[in-house]
């Protein structure tokens, strides 16, 4: 298996764990006091780290268990951001 489809298949494990945990475990405890945080979340234990910002979550996860990858969740979002946007553009 080359390199790039190996991190495919880590990434992709890394989705469908973090997002099981949350819909599974996470999502009834958080939800109803926490709507519009963040939840950093690492797939293998599943410790999670809570945060008013996606960045605040991922420090406070690499600080108590370094070099891990983690799932990010906005509590109450089907996405952590939201690309995109609206603007009017005047000439």
């Amino acid at each position: 298996m080359s390199g790039a489809l190996v991190e495919d298949a880590t990434q992709n494990d890394l989705v469908v764990k973090g997002q099981k945990i949350y819909d599974h475990t996470l999502k009834a405890v958080l939800e109803p006091q926490h709507a519009g945080k963040f939840v950093a979340i690492e797939p293998d234990s599943g410790r999670y780290f809570l945060a008013d910002t996606g960045i605040a979550a991922l420090r406070a996860a690499r600080a108590e268990i370094p070099g891990r990858l983690f799932y990010l969740v906005r509590i109450g979002y089907r996405a952590a951001y939201n690309i995109g946007g609206y603007g009017s553009r005047t000439r």
